[in-house]
C-alpha cells in the first residue's frame, strides 16, 4: 500500500501513456472497423490472438519444466495434466466462444462482424 502511495502519480502517468501508444489509428480502418465498435471488436481480436500466442510459447516453456520436474519427482502429475488441460482450453477458447455467440447457427452474425476472427488453434 505504501508503493502505490508513493508511485500513484507514477502508475497514472504510465497507464496514460500505454494507453495512447496502443490506441492506433481508429479513425483510419475500413469496412467493418468503420463505426466505433467495430473498431473495438476489431482490436479485441486481436488482442485476443496475440494474448493467445504469448500463453502459448509461456505455457510450452512451462510444460516442459514441469515435465521434467514431474519425471523426477520434485512436483505431482497432476500439476502437468492441469497446465497441458489449461493450454487445450486457451487453444479452443476461440472456437467455444464463437459458437456461444453464434448459437449453433451457422449463418452469419447479426452485427455483420466477420466471426471467423479468431483463427482456432485446433485445426
Amino acid at each position: 500500500m505504501k508503493f502505490l502511495k508513493k508511485n500513484i502519480c507514477s502508475i497514472a502517468m504510465m497507464t496514460l501513456l500505454f494507453s495512447f501508444v496502443m490506441m492506433g489509428d481508429a479513425s483510419a480502418v475500413g469496412g467493418s472497423g468503420s463505426t466505433v465498435f467495430g473498431t473495438a471488436v476489431t482490436k479485441l481480436f486481436d488482442l485476443f490472438k496475440n494474448a493467445k500466442m504469448v500463453i502459448f510459447v509461456i505455457g510450452g516453456f512451462g510444460l516442459i519444466a514441469l515435465a521434467f520436474q514431474a519425471i523426477f519427482g520434485k512436483v505431482k502429475w497432476p500439476w502437468f495434466a492441469a497446465l497441458a488441460f489449461g493450454l487445450a482450453v486457451v487453444a479452443a477458447a476461440g472456437a467455444i466462444v464463437d459458437y456461444a455467440r453464434k448459437g449453433g447457427n451457422t449463418a452469419s452474425d447479426v452485427a455483420g462482424f466477420d466471426t471467423n476472427k479468431f483463427s482456432d488453434s485446433l485445426k
